[in-house]
């Protein structure tokens, strides 16, 4: 039987792995509302669209200049939004390979691990 799945610390890192990938898809999702706004050319003063800008406008910013977003009458497709949708996916991958590399492990589990590689 493999006691590394009954640890102390396991609860806790599958708690903090379900909250970060959580935040992520909060995250995505917010991208992917200003992805498609913009793709569709949304009236920035409607409020729906004035509130998906402004909370990820925050979350963008870092990417604003990394590449020109591409304008086909009135539809703007943000390269930055799909840019910042993938690193902070990426972020989040190396945060729960992190968090997975903390769990307690037993004598036997790592040796059939490193057997393995």
């Amino acid at each position: 039987m493999n006691t590394s799945y009954n640890s102390a610390s396991t609860q806790p890192l599958f708690r903090a792995s379900q909250i970060v990938w959580y935040v992520l898809m909060l995250l995505e999702v917010i991208l992917g509302f200003r992805l498609f706004l913009k793709l569709f050319g949304a009236n920035p003063l409607a409020d729906f669209t004035s509130i998906v800008y402004g909370i990820s406008m925050p979350f963008v910013l870092p990417f604003m200049a990394v590449f020109p977003s591409t304008k086909v009458s009135g539809s703007i497709f943000e390269w930055t939004t799909v840019l910042a949708m993938a690193v902070y996916w990426f972020i989040a991958v190396g945060i729960i390979r992190f968090l997975v590399m903390s769990k307690t492990v037993s004598t036997p589990e790592a040796a059939s691990k490193l057997e393995q590689l």
